[in-house]
């Protein structure tokens, strides 16, 4: 007797009509028409199956503090850091863990069920890594987090960032990060990458830094993360998140760039919605976008994941965690809109989201954990033009979320017609 049956799905590539038999959390068959009982059975219908969305960058601590103490008026990166500056004075462990736990169901409920988060630890009392450390734990049944050691005002800027370090990553936290483009200059930058990278290979962690998040056609820390990558063996450990600059350097600079840091195995992170809300804000016009070159990353062979980076907090007014909206993003600002090019924009809010947070048992193959969305969409391209219903959630072979499918009439002439959008090509 299985646990459950999932019938008449499609799945991301591009397979339809298959069966996913779920035993004891895990996927035990994905095929066409399997035969036996369940306890529960769903029907797919013929809508897609995806494994989780994975969101590769977010900031879990400032969600839904929008306003709190003030707007962004200039709508600019370093106003944000200013408004949460004068926000964390202010901060309790409790009013974190609340907001915390209210953007988890958020993500839940979209199909998140995967989260690496960055902790700011530039408060010397750690209040966000205690409450993000219950929150990991509360959540777990529901949700990974993977939380990362984030020094929002530099590792050598603040001067306690290294002792701070120390301890929230004694406390559990899982990966180390950086900001090297916002120490006092550039030459400090390269040096906190050198130490960060040093502090991963002695302690056997990731590292994703914030890099370049700048309209800086010379910000170049990337550069330097790759070199230290190489140098320390830590390759396909390593992920450089926002790379914004490398959306205004010029193109013989990054034609040497991208194989370095193809030859480093580094992971890449763009956040579209908020890449492109922060960027360019100094220009007039032409207005450069500021995502980074994720097409040209792709094409090289690299591993390139979508974040979303923020919700209502300083430097992003809007947002409720639909990581379809990120890859919708991606998608136009990028251009890429070949058919391979939208799957891949697909991919980087779910498989390759996984291999950056290196997630164990993640995918839709016999063995792997049965984290299954059921969107009301037929494949991942419609997915992304309709960023549709999530009808069921799955998590460990149970159903932690469900949404009734969406039906529009049209109160035209003498009929009420139910309107489809599904038009699927792909």
């Amino acid at each position: 007797m299985l646990d459950m049956l999932v019938r008449n799905v499609n799945l991301p590539d591009g397979r339809k009509g298959f069966d996913i038999a779920i035993k004891g959390g895990k996927i035990v068959e994905v095929s066409t028409q399997i035969q036996g009982q369940a306890l529960k059975e769903i029907d797919g219908r013929g809508h897609l199956a995806s494994p989780p969305f994975v969101d590769s960058h977010f900031h879990m601590d400032s969600a839904l503090s929008l306003g709190q103490p003030r707007l962004n008026q200039s709508g600019t990166l370093l106003e944000g850091i200013e408004i949460w500056s004068e926000l964390k004075p202010q901060l309790t462990v409790d009013a974190i863990k609340q907001r915390a736990l209210e953007m988890c169901r958020w993500a839940i409920a979209r199909g998140t069920l995967a989260i690496r988060s960055h902790v700011d630890i530039c408060d010397d009392r750690l209040l966000a890594v205690e409450a993000l450390l219950d929150v990991r734990q509360q959540m777990k049944p529901y949700i990974d987090l993977q939380l990362v050691a984030f020094p929002q005002d530099g590792y050598l800027r603040y001067r306690g960032s290294l002792n701070n370090m120390q301890r929230a990553l004694d406390k559990g936290l899982d990966v180390i990060g950086g900001i090297p483009h916002f120490e006092r200059t550039k030459s400090e930058g390269s040096k906190s990458i050198k130490m960060l990278c040093e502090l991963a290979a002695n302690r056997g962690l990731l590292v994703d830094m914030h890099c370049d998040e700048s309209d800086d056609p010379m910000s170049r820390h990337v550069e330097t993360l790759a070199f230290e990558t190489n140098r320390l063996g830590l390759h396909g450990r390593v992920c450089g998140s926002h790379l914004t600059s490398m959306h205004s350097m010029d193109n013989y600079y990054v034609s040497n760039l991208i194989p370095l840091m193809r030859e480093a195995d580094l992971n890449v992170v763009a956040n579209p919605l908020i890449n492109i809300t922060l960027q360019g804000r100094h220009d007039s016009y032409p207005m450069r976008r500021g995502m980074t070159r994720v097409k040209e990353l792709m094409e090289a062979g690299m591993n390139v994941a979508f974040g979303h980076d923020c919700v209502m907090d300083p430097w992003y007014s809007l947002g409720s965690h639909d990581m379809l909206d990120v890859a919708h993003m991606g998608l136009h600002v990028g251009q890429m809109t070949g058919v391979e090019q939208m799957n891949q924009c697909f991919q980087a809010i779910t498989s390759n989201g996984a291999k950056t947070l290196q997630l164990d048992g993640y995918g839709l193959e016999p063995g792997c954990n049965a984290d299954i969305v059921i969107l009301q969409a037929s494949s991942a391209v419609e997915a992304i033009r309709l960023r549709p219903e999530r009808l069921f959630v799955i998590r460990r072979g149970e159903v932690v979320a469900t949404t009734e499918p969406a039906t529009t009439s049209l109160l035209i002439g003498e009929h009420s017609d139910p309107v489809n959008f599904s038009r699927n090509l792909f």
